[in-house]
């Protein structure tokens, strides 16, 4: 199915013209622009299949070695071991901020209770102070106007 389109150039469908001169102006178009044909392509290999069995040695990470002065070996790899010390340093880090944290919150916790019972003590005292005075002010009045009605 596909060879017979292959082996038959095709033409592009000349255009079509109701006037009597068209056969001629098809004959140089065609002189003048040739239909333009794709290079061949050399031979190549066939790049085989990429799809690797589950089984095959091929799979998975690959190990390297490397020699003694490259920069790669020489990096520092870290155990187990290690890796347990840094979580458990770490998590005691956490322990001790937290620790702090809480510590710095009960102290302005108390602060903030002192300053509510000394805002309240002066507070009360200030009350006083007001009847205190608004007591002497109704006072003077009535002595004021008690010695003007004397004379």
């Amino acid at each position: 199915m596909s060879s017979e389109f292959a082996t038959h150039p095709t033409k592009p469908y000349p255009p079509e013209r109701s006037d009597s001169s068209s056969s001629s102006s098809l004959d140089n178009q065609e002189m003048h622009a040739p239909i333009p044909m794709r290079p061949r392509l050399g031979t190549r290999k066939s790049s085989g299949t990429l799809i690797v069995p589950r089984d095959s040695c091929e799979v998975g990470p690959v190990e390297y070695e490397y020699e003694a002065d490259d920069v790669r070996a020489m990096s520092p790899r870290r155990t187990s071991e290690d890796l347990e010390n840094l979580g458990r340093e770490a998590r005691e880090e956490l322990h001790r901020h937290a620790r702090a944290l809480q510590d710095s919150l009960v102290t302005l916790f108390n602060r903030i209770e002192a300053v509510k019972e000394e805002h309240d003590k002066l507070d009360n005292n200030n009350k006083f102070l007001q009847k205190y005075i608004g007591d002497l002010m109704s006072t003077s009045k009535i002595t004021s106007s008690s010695s003007r009605g004397r004379k």
